[in-house]
């Protein structure tokens, strides 16, 4: 199957699952910036408690910059590494302060998808993913991020090569992934990561990708007797009763 074709299944399955996301805005450029640095390394629990923390202490962010580093890392302290972070976000607050009048990188919107991506590049701390996710969530440009359940499911896929790390799999998919499937499949590719196909034990019986995936460990990590959910779907269709249902997969 081409990857093209292969990736059109594989969201069609997730919406049908999870249902087809609509993209909305998350906030301006600089406010989108600093929640994806404040979720480097952490849940996203503690990272979004650090970053309500941090808005509901400061009205704004030029009220962050002004802000001394150890009131910043105080206020983010629940979203974990909050002394690298209040650095790192202070010292790009104060690069954007310095080099242009907007500190809400609101200008950006009118800029070209590869100039915003070269600028962005220019602060420490700030690599692919971070890129990305301004452009996607802030922006509306279809450019994927590539977080750790993207690129856990896409080596499972099949849609990049195994060895593959989170910039040469961005590579990959950001040349692969149609425009108008970027949003809803990084979505619901993160959902289906955290919900089924898991770093340790996936859930492999409860995936409606089973088919797709080229997993090597996806029939050893199938329970004793357990279908999977193609199987268990077809047999509900044909009326089989619940004792069917404990028929061997294999």
């Amino acid at each position: 199957m081409k990857i093209q074709k292969k990736i059109k299944r594989l969201a069609n399955l997730l919406d049908k699952e999870y249902g087809r996301k609509i993209w909305r805005k998350s906030g301006n450029p600089t406010s989108v910036l600093m929640g994806t640095i404040l979720s480097q390394n952490t849940s996203d629990h503690n990272s979004h408690r650090a970053f309500d923390n941090l808005i509901s202490r400061f009205p704004d962010w030029e009220e962050v910059r002004k802000a001394p580093v150890s009131k910043i890392e105080k206020t983010i302290r629940t979203g974990g590494l909050s002394r690298i972070k209040a650095k790192r976000i202070k010292d790009i607050l104060n690069q954007i302060h310095n080099n242009d009048s907007d500190i809400n990188l609101s200008f950006l919107k009118k800029w070209k998808t590869d100039a915003i991506m070269d600028y962005l590049k220019g602060f420490k701390g700030v690599g692919d993913k971070t890129i990305a996710c301004v452009l996607l969530f802030s922006l509306g440009r279809p450019v994927i991020p590539v977080d750790t359940h993207v690129l856990r499911l896409s080596r499972r896929l099949g849609l990049v090569p195994e060895e593959s790390d989170a910039n040469k799999a961005f590579r990959f998919l950001q040349e692969s992934v149609p425009e108008d499937l970027v949003y809803p499949l990084h979505l619901n590719l993160i959902e289906h990561g955290r919900k089924v196909c898991k770093a340790q034990n996936p859930r492999c019986g409860e995936c409606m990708i089973f088919s797709l995936c080229e997993f090597e460990e996806k029939k050893n990590q199938l329970k004793r007797g357990e279908l999977t959910y193609a199987q268990s779907k077809h047999l509900k269709g044909r009326g089989k009763n619940k004792k069917a249902l404990c028929a061997p997969a294999y």
